[in-house]
């Protein structure tokens, strides 16, 4: 049934075999506990390595942050003078400060000296585009007189020289013969690039022979320069002549137009010329702007273009429009008689107070009455039918062609 024990008790073969192994091989239990042992102390030792590795991390991440304010001041400093960023971009020499590299990848401060670079030139350049756009409106005042006076002043001043004037020459008239408006228009045409007198002498051989525009429009050309020869230009002022008088018959009939707008558009006429025929022909206010009136309204200072329309309109804005016609005729005969382009006889001067200019010419006036022409020099006015008004203040007639 089952085999005894030396101390005399029985056991069956499971017993038995149960206590070989407790004996001889450890037990389960026993090698469960081991494992368990062996868990515990892995588990304990993982934290333990952690906490290790921890303070190690924590002692780099200062040393890190220490350095990377030193990468960026240097960076920075690299930046400001140009736009070189290569420094800023190499890595850190340690492992850890190769993670937190960002910043010194920002290149803000290098942009930021790059953009300064390209805004200081606009800021130099602004100012003077700026200077120079407001000081364009100073240059389009056209009435500043260019001797520095006032606009008030310079009317003043100007008006009471046309004053001056009026009353040495109360008898102040166009200085070409004329009987009706067709020959002062020719006689106008005539007398550019020569002197009224020469004209005067001329032109009574040329009414003498051609009284009218259709008599002057059927001329033979070369008849009529032969009669122009002594005005010098013969040949364009004989076209001139001819074709003005061609147009006034198939545009005007026969008639010399009372406008502007229309004597203008005649062959050799201009704004000059068709001033002096609607003053002095048809008694419509003009300022007759020739050689003698520009150069003495500059030396006057009343203005300083050099282009006659817009002398015309700097002395117009002066003077009433009814005075424009007497005031050309002031300012011709004065440059004419007295204030000669190259010797003015300041000396004889009425208006000497008020003239910018004097002291150009003669000052002695001795010396200054030995320059004066014409009437007031003892000399024949330019007219060979002068008005009764100029020979009563003493003016005398020019001589004919070939007198003494």
């Amino acid at each position: 049934m089952g085999e005894r024990a030396p101390d005399g008790s029985s056991k069956t073969g499971k017993s038995a075999k149960k206590a070989v192994g407790a004996e001889g091989e450890p037990t389960p239990a026993k090698t469960a506990t081991k494992k368990a042992a062996k868990t515990a102390t892995k588990r304990a030792a993982k934290p333990a390595a952690r906490s290790a590795e921890k303070p190690a991390e924590k002692e780099a991440a200062p040393a890190a942050r220490k350095t990377a304010p030193g990468k960026k001041a240097a960076s920075a400093k690299k930046a400001a003078p140009g736009k070189k960023t290569a420094p800023a971009k190499k890595a850190a020499p340690s492992g850890t400060g190769a993670k937190k590299s960002t910043p010194a990848k920002k290149t803000a401060p290098a942009k930021k000296a790059a953009v300064a670079k390209k805004v200081k030139p606009a800021d130099v350049v602004l100012p003077a585009d700026a200077a120079v756009k407001k000081a364009a409106p100073v240059k389009k005042i056209a009435v500043r007189p260019p001797g520095g006076e006032s606009p008030t002043a310079l009317v003043r001043r100007a008006r009471r020289i046309n004053r001056e004037l009026a009353e040495v020459y109360p008898y102040a008239h166009p200085e070409l013969d004329f009987e009706n408006p067709f020959q002062l228009l020719v006689a106008t045409v005539l007398s550019a690039q020569t002197t009224d007198l020469r004209v005067n002498q001329t032109t009574p051989a040329l009414f003498a022979r051609y009284p009218t525009p259709e008599d002057l429009a059927a001329a033979n050309p070369e008849e009529v320069e032969q009669i122009l020869r002594p005005c010098g230009f013969f040949r364009a002022k004989t076209r001139s002549v001819i074709g003005l008088s061609k147009s006034l018959v198939e545009n005007f009939g026969g008639e010399v137009p009372g406008r502007l707008e229309d004597l203008v558009t005649l062959p050799g006429v201009g704004r000059k010329t068709a001033f002096v025929v609607l003053g002095n022909a048809y008694g419509r206010p003009g300022i007759t702007v020739d050689t003698h009136f520009q150069r003495l309204v500059r030396r006057w200072q009343w203005t300083d273009e050099t282009d006659p329309d817009k002398i015309e309109a700097a002395v117009g804005a002066l003077f009433p429009k009814s005075e424009w016609t007497d005031l050309s005729h002031h300012v011709i005969w004065h440059g004419r008689r007295i204030c000669h382009a190259r010797k003015p006889a300041c000396g004889a001067c009425p208006i000497a107070p008020l003239c910018p200019a004097y002291g150009e010419g003669e000052t002695d006036p001795e010396k200054a009455k030995k320059l004066l022409k014409y009437e007031k020099g003892g000399f024949p006015g330019q007219r060979l039918n002068p008005p009764r008004a100029y020979l009563d203040a003493g003016g005398k007639p020019a001589p004919p062609l070939g007198a003494a």
